[in-house]
């Protein structure tokens, strides 16, 4: 088996990092701290940008305008143009009919079709209760006008931490990591309504917990391992170890491919209530695979 060893990209400390992208027509990488509220980009050239969103918030998703963004934050969907002057983010959907008080996002990831994927956590030590959901926009109201009406659907009910998501090149199938299951799951995927269903454990996690994933062009996974310092390669089709990246942080929470050729790993890591030297640091690793542009959520 193979065994990669992360590099530390930033020595900076974020106390929850995730949700990291690399958006291939800017080359921005982004990222979040969750606890904090804030959204930040890299370029390519090295400007580092913050936004401080003033409420906690699970991801931040490339949207259809190069340089905008779809912020899973605890109470809304929120639209941010890093392109505009002020770069206020603008409330898109309302999700406190959807969550419960003590419930924020968490996760968030656009699938192929541009619809925007996002899991419900819960704040504080609630007991770990979520769901789910996906966003499709479905009614143009003038031609005119960029308004549009949302449906949001609960894609799978009672999850734990609803965490990473993943597609397959084909459209056929979708991978789940919901955390306190200690388990990433598979689904049969209808690209033409966003319909999953035949819900499998495609693998369980011993020695730390699944966080977030991404796929590489082989369909092979990448998962975070939370309390594991480590990613793990995993083959979609029996769930087996193929490979792993030791990284020096306890608690790793996310990975994407990023680089004109997709071939390195960008990683985060949360150094909440952790004492370790890159606790709470980003990491990269390259490694022997390739992944994909990363879907755009169509909003």
């Amino acid at each position: 088996m193979k065994i990669y060893k992360a590099e530390v990209f930033s020595g900076q400390k974020y106390q929850l990092g995730e949700s990291p992208f690399y958006d291939n027509r800017t080359s921005l990488l982004s990222w979040v701290d969750i606890t904090q509220g804030k959204f930040f980009t890299l370029s390519k050239n090295g400007e580092k940008c913050f936004y401080d969103i003033n409420q906690p918030i699970g991801a931040a998703v490339p949207s259809k305008n190069p340089g905008s963004y779809v912020i899973a934050a605890s109470d809304g969907l929120y639209l941010l143009d890093t392109n505009s002057k002020n770069s206020s983010a603008i409330l898109i959907q309302d999700l406190r009919p959807y969550f419960e008080p003590f419930q924020r996002s968490n996760d968030a990831k656009a699938d192929s079709a541009g619809r925007l994927w996002f899991g419900s956590s819960v704040k504080d030590n609630h007991e770990a209760c979520g769901n789910l959901f996906c966003l499709d926009k479905i009614i143009e109201k003038e031609k005119s006008s960029d308004s549009s009406e949302f449906k949001i659907s609960c894609r799978q009910a009672n999850t734990k931490i609803a965490n990473g998501m993943a597609w397959s090149r084909d459209h056929k199938k979708f991978y789940f990591s919901d955390s306190l299951e200690h388990a990433v799951f598979s689904y049969d995927y209808d690209f033409t309504s966003g319909e999953i269903s035949n819900r499998q454990i495609l693998f369980n996690v011993e020695n730390g917990v699944s966080d977030g994933m991404c796929i590489d062009d082989q369909d092979n996974l990448w998962v975070a391992i939370w309390g594991g310092h480590r990613i793990e390669k995993r083959n979609t089709k029996n769930g087996s170890l193929l490979a792993k990246v030791d990284v020096d942080a306890e608690n790793v929470t996310s990975c994407c491919f990023m680089g004109d050729d997709l071939d390195t790993l960008f990683i985060t890591t949360s150094g909440n209530d952790l004492t370790g030297q890159y606790d709470g640091c980003l990491f990269n690793c390259k490694v022997d695979a390739r992944g994909l542009p990363c879907d755009i959520c169509k909003i």
